[in-house]
C-alpha cells in the first residue's frame, strides 16, 4: 500500500472529531429520507399537487413509478460506481459531489407549485434526488472502515444510523411546528402561507439547508481514501467496460469467499423486511389498532427514538459479540413481536409490541453495515456497499408484494403482519449459515486477481 501525506491507513484509530463529522452526514441524510421522500414532500407531491391530476392514473401510481424507475438506476450503477471510488481513492470527493446534488435538488423543490401541471416537475426532481442520494451512501457507507478500528466498527455504524433517527425526529418536529400546524391560511408558529403551497415549499428549502450544513464536516474532517493495490484496471474502465470489471470480481469473490456473497443476498432479503416494517407501521396502526390519525406521528417519533437507541446499545454489543449474533437476535426479537401483534388489538398494546419491534430495527441495520465493513477486503469496501445497495434494491418488491398479497388473500390489513415477518423470517434463515466474521479486515474476500493486480493506477 503507497501512503499519501494528508491520507489514513485502513485500521488507524479515528478521533472522536472524525467519528462526529461521519456521524453528522448521518444526522444531516434525514433531511432527505424523513422530510422529503417519506412524510412531508411526498405527501404534499401527491395530496396537493396531483389531486386535480386529469386521466385515469393518480399522482400517487405516478411517484411509485418514477422512484421505480430511479431505483432501477440505483440498481445498475451503484457497483460500478463504488468500483471506481475505491479504484481512484476519490470516496470523499465522490461523497462531496452526490450530497451537493442531492441538496441542489432538494432545493430546487420550491418550484413544484400547487399546480398539476408541477406535478412533472416535482416527480423528476424526487426521481433524481431518490438515485443520488443512494448513491451517496455507497461512498458514505464505505467511509466507516476509515472512522472505526476493529474494536469499534460496531458501536461507530451504530452511532450514525441513531444520529440519522435523531436527526430525521427532530427536523420532523421543526417542520411540523415551525410551517405546517395549525389551520387555516396561514400556518406554524412563523405562520407562514400556505397559498401555492409556500409552506411545503419552504420546508424543502429548509431540509435541503439542514442536510447541507451537517454535511460539510465529514468532508473536511476525515481523511481520503488511502489508495491500495486495488485492480487498476477499474480506474481505467469505461462505463461498459466497468460492468465487465464488476462481472469478473464477483466471480472471483464467489471462488474466494461465499461468505460474503451469502450475506449480501440474506441482508437484502431481511433489509426489505425492515423496511416495510416502518413503510406499513403508520397504515397498520389506524386501521387495524384504532390509533388515531393524530397520534400516528407521535408513534413515529416514539418508533424513532428507540430505535436509535437500539442501535447505540446493540453497536457495544457487535463489538463484543460480533454483528452476526446482533443481527440474529434482532431478527428473532422482531419475528416474535410480530406474531404478538398477530393477535393483540387496541392502541395500547399496539404501543407495546410496536415499539418492542422497532426497537430491534436499528441494531439490526447498524449490524448488517458493520458486518459487510468487517469482511471487506481494504481498498473495496466502496465496490462491496455498492452491491450491497444493489442487491437491496433487486429486492425492495418483496415486503409490498407479500403485504398486498396477504391482505388481499385474507380480506384484512392485519394479515400483512404475515407477509412482513414472512421476509424477515426468510431473511433469517439465509443469514444462518453464513460464517461470522473474525475482524475488521480478514482479506479473504480479496479476488485472486487484486491480489496480483500491482500498484494502482492512481499512484
Amino acid at each position: 500500500m503507497t501512503e499519501v501525506p494528508g491520507q489514513v491507513t485502513v485500521g488507524q484509530a479515528a478521533g472522536r472529531r472524525e467519528v462526529a463529522a461521519w456521524g453528522l452526514w448521518d444526522w444531516g441524510s434525514s433531511a432527505f429520507q424523513a422530510v422529503i421522500l417519506t412524510f412531508v414532500f411526498s405527501v404534499y407531491l401527491t395530496d396537493t399537487v396531483g389531486d386535480d391530476l386529469p386521466g385515469g392514473i393518480s399522482a400517487s401510481a405516478w411517484l411509485g413509478w418514477a422512484l421505480g424507475l430511479s431505483g432501477l438506476v440505483v440498481a445498475l450503477t451503484a457497483p460500478i460506481g463504488g468500483q471506481w471510488f475505491d479504484a481512484t481513492a476519490r470516496r470523499k470527493r465522490a461523497l462531496g459531489l452526490l450530497t451537493g446534488c442531492t441538496v441542489l435538488v432538494m432545493a430546487a423543490l420550491f418550484f413544484v407549485h400547487d399546480d398539476h401541471r408541477d406535478l412533472w416537475l416535482g416527480l423528476l426532481l424526487l426521481g433524481l434526488g431518490s438515485a443520488v442520494f443512494e448513491l451517496a451512501g455507497v461512498p458514505y457507507n464505505a467511509m466507516l472502515r476509515q472512522v472505526s478500528t476493529p474494536a469499534t466498527v460496531g458501536r461507530v455504524s451504530g452511532f450514525g444510523w441513531a444520529m440519522g433517527y435523531f436527526g430525521g425526529i427532530l427536523l420532523l418536529m421543526i417542520c411540523y411546528f415551525g410551517f405546517i400546524a395549525g389551520d387555516g391560511d396561514n400556518r406554524g408558529l412563523l405562520g407562514v402561507p400556505t397559498e401555492d403551497g409556500l409552506n411545503i415549499r419552504l420546508v424543502a428549502v429548509l431540509a435541503a439547508v439542514w442536510f447541507a450544513a451537517f454535511a460539510l464536516p465529514v468532508l473536511f474532517s476525515v481523511p481520503e481514501l488511502p489508495r491500495t493495490d486495488a485492480d487498476p484496471g477499474a480506474a481505467r474502465a469505461g462505463f461498459l467496460s466497468s460492468y465487465r470489471v464488476l462481472w469478473r470480481d464477483v466471480r472471483e469473490l464467489w471462488a474466494a469467499d461465499r461468505r460474503t456473497v451469502g450475506f449480501l443476498v440474506a441482508s437484502a432479503v431481511f433489509r426489505d423486511g425492515l423496511a416495510g416494517v416502518f413503510t406499513f407501521g403508520a397504515v397498520l396502526a389506524v386501521r387495524v389498532y384504532g390509533i388515531d390519525d393524530a397520534d400516528v406521528l407521535l408513534f413515529g417519533i416514539a418508533a424513532n427514538v428507540v430505535a436509535a437507541l437500539g442501535a447505540i446499545v446493540a453497536g457495544r454489543l457487535d463489538d463484543t459479540l460480533g454483528p452476526k449474533p446482533v443481527i440474529v437476535a434482532s431478527l428473532a426479537a422482531m419475528l416474535v413481536c410480530g406474531l404478538a401483534l398477530l393477535v393483540v388489538s387496541g392502541p395500547v398494546l399496539f404501543w407495546v409490541f410496536g415499539l418492542l419491534l422497532t426497537l430491534f430495527v436499528g441494531p439490526a441495520q447498524a449490524a448488517a453495515r458493520s458486518f459487510l465493513t468487517r469482511v471487506a477486503p481494504p481498498g473495496r469496501e466502496g465496490q462491496l456497499f455498492g452491491l450491497y445497495t444493489t442487491t437491496g434494491r433487486a429486492v425492495s418488491f418483496l415486503a409490498p408484494t407479500l403485504f398486498g398479497v396477504f391482505v388481499s388473500v385474507f380480506g384484512t390489513d392485519r394479515a400483512g403482519i404475515v407477509g412482513l415477518m414472512l421476509v424477515l423470517g426468510v431473511g433469517l434463515a439465509a443469514l444462518l449459515p453464513v460464517r461470522a466474521p473474525n475482524g475488521i479486515a480478514e482479506g479473504q474476500a480479496v479476488p485472486p486477481s487484486s491480489r496480483a493486480a500491482g500498484p494502482s493506477s492512481a499512484e
